[in-house]
Order: structure tokens, then C-alpha cells, then sequence
């Protein structure tokens, strides 16, 4: 069988600078090719940037080096800034532009022969050459990859036309950071797709069948933000704390056979009305405040419309909010009115399926019985919905991450494929998902993570049947493997928490479930929650701060207020509107937190009103990364890889900017000679045959992803207030050593 072509996928970068301009030098995994990104450094207030096409050689690339070298030599020549794993993206405030890239990575899993990363540590990089003004700006106030892990596996796999994109960005949390760069190169070469959740991944050993259990989870960016200060939905349909969780089990094969997949995806999301919650010091369970303006529920409407786009048109809905006298009753009665409104205005098949089941009251009456229902739950939902499944080759859709013109080839052979050799490469679909299982209570949290642990059981017992791997029936919470499940989806429940509401989640239900529910976890229990009620009176504002700059829902400008200066009503939004308006706000309460497919977020308008770059003609000659003596990726052939910190230089000791005297016009090809010269450019369903009970037992072993960071919390980039002298904290280590031609300690001359 044929195999995928090494597709031109650039894997590490060094950052170069010069007095004018920064150089990013990025080259393959294999070192058979690099590549170079221009990124001007003299304009503060313009991002500036120019893509040579040229695919240099080894030796090309080191001639390069040294004539930019020497032609900048009275200015310090051209030196290495830091070696990275990509740009996150480019942002400004009030002053210059910066650059922020990944500077350590951690291998956490691998989905259909696609590595999977976390970013281990970032760093931000001011762009222009620190002149007087720049200095100036910097006062108080302005202190890659293979697989669409932003997509589902079914979306992924399904998706099979060589050049299509998907149209969502809604879990690429860069979006805004990397839109510069994306509208001036057209393509997303130089830049990761980010996303902000969690990720999992186990192997298992079931009755001598070995398989990979996967758990993702997909925070969307719209209507992103903290506990208190994002709840409900907003007008465009989004909703508060909205994460995707796809739960993915493939069959381990032997090399060159179709991989055998499954997946099953569910969501969860904060009750779809205008509502609101008021935190107080004195009040850790503040009323809930509902706003009756939406009597058509028309955002209610577009809210589930959007979700039958995204995973098909029937949406079934288990809601976990309380009843009776309880606060939560108001917002549960509205959202069953809401429901039967919707459900009146549109044809039987296209009906809302809800579920109203007060699981705090259920496990009143015994965990093992509540968790039971929970489970039958799943199981009605799962045959109606059904899941993915499919065989597909490793590496399918690699050739569809990078929209590069440069790059055409598909196979690795001079010959054309035949049409069984095509047929090796596809993806055979067996089944799809035809639906979402969305969940809910008060916070999308605690009882929501018990919810989705039962309806991910019931899937994975589904799963297993479909790939082939028997054994005893896996719904119940004694098995082993149900236990590793739990664990898994408790992993995860704390990384959601800690995301939207400052603390790890509540442990009572998955304790009780467990048998272990005792006076030192209940203790345990009381001290998240106050932990969480603290976190969210005073912490809040502040991270809601961050993610609204991060996301580009807030812009500084000069002579408007602050972000820190608004007020908390003003500054993290209103409830019917998701895109901040500071000169158009009404006031609410006192206090209130790569890949090609982000291509199609971008106006055709706006492209077409941008400059096109000149043609550009290959060099013949080039320059090269820096030494690889204990600098490069290591990879164990295991679990993960071993990443290296950079190295920092010292600033030229000149403050004056001179005009740079270049040897470039040496080089051959006039548009590769535009690019050097130091100036910048504008730039079926079956029913399920497993019950709750298990009866027998077998032997069961799990090797979980080797040194998970932070708990498998996947991909945060820190970023904390904008009030903070360093955004985001730079860590490395300098070597110092005497320059041969001047004599000054530097790392590079």
C-alpha cells in the first residue's frame, strides 16, 4: 500500500534578528528542507511581513546566513533570538506589536498517526527595534502541526476533498491573535492552531485486544469567559462555559493496515436564556437573575440551530437543573417553556428531545440507582444518535492542513496511483453521528461531569462491539475499565472547572459512586467551594480581562479608558452581545471574568483590497538553523518528545538606527533580492446488547500518555493582566563568551 508523501509541514523554527528585521527560519522534521518568513522590525505601528517561497537546502541556507550576516556586521551582524515550535500569533495595545511563540511543547497522545502537543511554555517577542518611542510605549498600561484537533474525528475523516475547509473556528482560541498574519501570507505555514480544553490519552489491554482511549475537550471561544461573568446566552446563540467532549477509541493494528475507529461526541453549555447571577461576598449562592426580554426566544433558537450544523438535527437535551423550591427552578421552568416554544414552530422530526432530571434529588435516593437512570439515559440517546465509525489509513487529511500553493504532491512515487492504490489511501465510513447528547445544570460543571461520564460509558461499551473487542459488559461502575473511564473524566471535569471557575470540580457524586465518600472529602468539598466563591468575587474581573484582550473582544486605544479603568459592567459585556462597545453600553449589575481552516474566517473583500507581494524568484543560495549540538527535538519513540528551552541575546549596544550596508544584492533572483533587502513590505444503529451489572471479570491493564502537564489540562497559554509589567513570563539561559572580532561578552556577534 502506498504511503502518504512527507508533506511539507514545518516542525521547529529559530528566530534571527538584524538592527531592521527579524528572520524566522523554519525547517522540516526530517532537515530536508527550510524555509523563511521576513518580518520587518522598523515600522512600530504596522505589521510588516514577507514570505519567501524558496525551499532551501542545508548548505543553501548557511551561505544565506552568512551574507546577511556580514552585510549587518557593523551592527552586530545577525543574531539568534530563540528556537521555537511556531507563532501563537501577533498582538498590539497601545505601542508596538508583539509576537507570541511556542517555546516548549510536550508530546500528550496521538490520534490516526497525528501527534498531539501541549504547550509546555510560551514567550512574547517585541517586534520593532526598541527605539525611543517604542521605550516610551512600554509605560504601565502597556505592560503545527498534522491533525485538526480542533474538529472531531468524524469531521476529520469525513472530510475528503483535497482543498476543503471547514468553515468553524469557534475552537481555535488564536483566531484573532494569528488574523495579521493569516490575511498577509494567505496561508497558515508559520502558525498552530490552538486549543484551549483538555486531552487524554490511555492504552488499554482488554482480553488480550489492545486499543487507545482518547478523551478531548473543546472550550469554544465565543462568549469565552469566568463563572459569574459569562452565563447564559448571548444574541448570536452562544453560550456561556460551551465545551465540546469527543471520546475516541481506535484498535491497534499492524503497520499499513486501516486503522478501526470510533468516536462519539456530546456537549455541554450553560442554560440558553438571558439570566444572570450578581456575585456578593456574603452570598456564595447569589439569586439568579432572569431577564424575560426574549419572550420568542429568539437567541434560544439560534443557539440550538447552530448546533444541528454542527452535529445533525437531533439535539437531545438532559437537563440536571434542580426542581421544587430550589433556586435553580426558575431558570428550569423557563428553559422548559423556551423548549415546547421551539418544539411548536417547527415539524415533529426536528423536535427539541429534552429530558428534565434533577439529579440532586435522585441521588438522594442512592448514587447507584441515580447513576443507573443516568445510564438508561445514555443508552436511548446513544441508539437514536448513534456514533462514527470507520477504518481509515495513519496520517489521513495530512495533505489537506496546509494551504500552501507551493506544495501539490500527494504520493510519495514519479508514477500515477491506480485506482487500488487511491482506494488504500480512503477512509472507509461505516457509520456517523447524526446528532448531539448536550447536558447541563446551574454551572455546566460538577453534575454535568457524573452526566457525561455515564453517557461516555454507555458509548464505550458501544465502541468496543463495533471494533471487534468482546469481553463482559462494560457498563458498570466496578469494572476496571469503567473505573479507568472515571478517572479519566474526572481529569477533565477539573480542567473545565479550573477554567471557568477557579477551582478544581466537586467531588461528592463520583466519591459516592466509588463507595469512598468520607468526612475527609467532604472536607474537601467544602474547601473547593469557598476556594471557588473567593476565586470568583475577586479574581474574576481580572482573568475576564485577559481572555477579552486574548480573544480581541477589547482593543486598547489611545485616549479611551483603560480596561482596568471601566467598570466591571462595561468591561466584561453585556448580556446581549458577545463583541464589546465601550462607547455604546447599557449598564447591567455592580459586578459581573493550523492549520488552513481559519483561512475562511477571513473577508474575501479585505483580501482582495490587500497589495498583492511581488513574484518572488527561488535563491540558489541560503542560510541555515543553528547548531544542533544539544538543541534539537529528541524523539523516544514512545509517548513523548523532549523539548529544549532557547537562548536570549542582549540587545545591540547601539541605540542609534543606521542604514544597513548588505552584500544581499549578491544573491541571484530579483524577487528572493527584494525579499532580503532590509526594508519592510505591506503587506445504522443497533440496539445495545450491554445492561447496567456485571457478572464477570477479566484482566484489565492501562499505560496512560507518559508526564501529562498540569494534569492534562491541554494548551494554555498563560496570559495575565494587562497591568502587569511582563505579560507572559520569559524563562532560558545564556551562555556568554568573548566575540573573536570585538571582544564583548555576547552569545552571538
Amino acid at each position: 500500500m502506498l504511503k502518504l508523501v512527507d508533506l511539507p509541514v514545518l516542525h521547529k523554527f529559530t528566530l534571527y534578528r538584524t538592527r531592521t528585521n527579524y528572520y524566522l527560519i523554519g525547517r522540516d522534521e526530517k532537515k530536508t528542507f527550510w524555509r523563511i518568513l521576513k518580518i520587518d522590525r522598523t515600522d512600530p505601528n504596522e505589521l510588516n511581513l514577507f514570505e519567501d517561497p524558496t525551499r532551501y537546502t542545508h548548505d543553501e541556507i548557511t551561505q544565506l546566513k552568512k551574507w546577511i550576516s556580514r552585510g549587518n556586521q557593523k551592527y552586530g551582524g545577525l543574531r539568534a533570538e530563540t528556537t521555537c515550535y511556531g507563532i501563537i500569533g501577533f498582538v498590539k495595545f497601545l505601542g508596538p506589536y508583539y509576537m507570541l511563540v511556542i517555546k516548549r511543547r510536550k508530546k500528550v497522545g496521538e490520534i490516526c498517526g497525528h501527534t498531539v502537543y501541549g504547550v509546555a511554555e510560551s514567550q512574547m517577542i517585541m517586534i520593532p527595534y526598541p527605539s525611543r518611542k517604542t521605550i516610551d510605549a512600554d509605560s504601565s498600561a502597556e505592560r503545527n502541526y498534522t491533525y485538526h484537533l480542533m474538529y472531531s474525528l468524524q469531521k476529520n475523516i469525513c472530510n475528503t476533498e483535497r482543498g476543503k475547509i471547514h468553515d468553524e473556528t469557534m475552537f481555535v482560541w488564536n483566531e484573532y491573535l494569528t488574523h495579521g498574519i493569516r490575511r498577509n501570507l494567505r496561508n497558515t505555514v508559520w502558525t498552530v492552531a490552538l486549543v484551549y480544553g483538555f486531552f487524554q490519552q490511555t492504552k488499554c489491554l482488554v482480553s488480550d485486544e489492545q486499543f487507545i482511549l482518547t478523551v478531548i475537550a473543546r472550550r469554544s471561544r465565543h462568549y469565552a469567559g469566568t463563572r459569574y461573568l459569562r452565563r447564559g446566552v448571548n444574541e448570536e446563540g452562544s453560550v456561556a462555559n460551551e465545551v465540546e467532549t469527543e471520546q475516541i477509541v481506535t484498535k491497534e493494528v499492524p503497520e499499513g493496515q486501516k486503522i478501526p475507529m470510533t468516536s462519539v461526541v456530546q456537549m455541554r453549555g450553560s442554560i440558553p436564556l438571558f439570566w444572570s447571577q450578581k456575585p456578593s461576598v456574603f452570598n456564595p449562592q447569589p439569586n439568579i437573575i432572569l431577564n424575560n426580554k426574549d419572550r420568542n426566544y429568539v437567541a434560544t433558537k439560534l443557539h440550538f440551530e447552530n448546533l444541528k450544523q454542527r452535529y445533525g438535527k437531533l439535539i437531545i437535551i438532559l437537563n440536571l437543573l434542580k426542581a421544587g423550591k430550589h433556586r435553580e427552578n426558575i431558570l428550569r421552568e423557563e428553559f422548559e417553556k423556551a423548549i415546547l416554544f421551539i418544539n411548536g414552530g417547527t415539524r415533529r422530526e426536528n423536535h427539541l428531545k429534552a429530558n428534565h432530571f434533577d439529579l440532586n434529588e435522585h441521588y438522594k435516593s442512592g448514587a447507584d440507582r441515580a447513576f443507573k437512570l443516568l445510564c438508561a439515559d445514555g443508552k436511548e440517546a446513544l441508539e437514536s444518535i448513534n456514533l462514527f465509525f470507520g477504518e481509515a489509513p495513519s496520517g489521513i487529511g495530512a495533505d489537506r492542513v496546509i494551504n500552501d500553493t507551493f506544495f501539490n504532491p500527494i504520493l510519495n512515487q514519479d508514477e500515477e496511483a491506480t485506482s487500488s492504490e487511491q482506494e488504500a489511501l480512503k477512509a472507509d465510513i461505516f457509520m456517523r453521528q447524526t446528532g448531539v447528547f448536550r447536558s447541563n445544570c446551574i454551572d455546566c460543571l460538577d453534575r454535568t461531569n457524573v452526566a457525561q461520564f455515564a453517557h461516555g460509558l454507555v458509548a464505550l461499551a458501544r465502541q468496543l462491539q463495533k471494533l471487534g473487542i468482546r469481553g463482559p459488559p462494560i457498563v458498570d461502575k466496578n469494572n476496571p475499565l469503567a473505573k479507568k473511564l472515571m478517572e479519566v473524566y474526572e481529569n477533565m471535569g477539573d480542567a473545565i472547572a479550573m477554567q471557568y471557575a477557579g477551582s478544581d470540580a466537586h467531588i461528592k457524586m463520583f466519591s459516592a459512586l466509588r463507595g469512598d465518600w468520607n468526612i475527609i472529602k467532604k472536607n474537601r468539598d467544602k474547601i473547593i467551594a469557598l476556594r471557588r466563591h473567593l476565586y470568583n468575587t475577586f479574581q474574576d474581573s481580572e482573568k475576564q480581562n485577559a481572555i477579552n484582550v486574548f480573544l480581541g473582544e477589547f482593543k486598547p486605544q489611545l485616549g479611551k479608558p483603560a480596561l482596568w479603568e471601566l467598570r466591571s459592567d462595561q468591561r466584561n459585556t453585556m448580556r446581549n452581545s458577545s463583541k464589546l462597545d465601550i462607547n455604546n453600553l447599557r449598564p447591567n449589575h455592580s459586578r459581573s471574568f493550523s492549520d488552513n481552516l481559519i483561512l475562511e474566517s477571513l473577508d474575501p473583500k479585505e483580501l482582495v483590497q490587500e497589495n498583492h507581494q511581488p513574484s518572488r524568484a527561488g535563491l540558489n543560495s541560503g542560510w541555515e538553523t543553528t547548531s544542533n549540538g544539544g538543541w534539537e527535538t529528541t524523539s523516544n519513540g514512545g509517548w513523548e518528545t523532549t523539548s529544549e528551552v532557547g537562548f536570549c541575546e542582549a540587545e545591540p549596544s547601539s541605540s542609534r538606527v543606521h542604514s544597513v550596508i548588505r552584500d544581499e544584492d549578491n544573491l541571484r533572483g530579483i524577487g528572493s533580492r527584494q525579499m532580503f533587502l532590509e526594508v519592510g513590505s505591506t503587506s445504522d444503529s443497533h440496539g445495545l446488547e450491554d445492561a447496567p451489572g456485571l457478572l464477570h471479570s477479566y484482566n484489565a491493564t492501562f499505560i496512560t500518555a507518559e508526564e501529562m502537564f498540569e494534569r492534562c489540562r491541554f494548551l494554555q497559554v498563560q496570559f495575565p493582566s494587562l497591568r502587569a509589567s511582563q505579560m507572559i513570563s520569559l524563562s532560558g539561559w545564556k551562555k556568554e563568551e568573548h566575540c573573536k572580532g570585538c571582544g564583548d561578552k555576547t552569545v552571538l556577534c
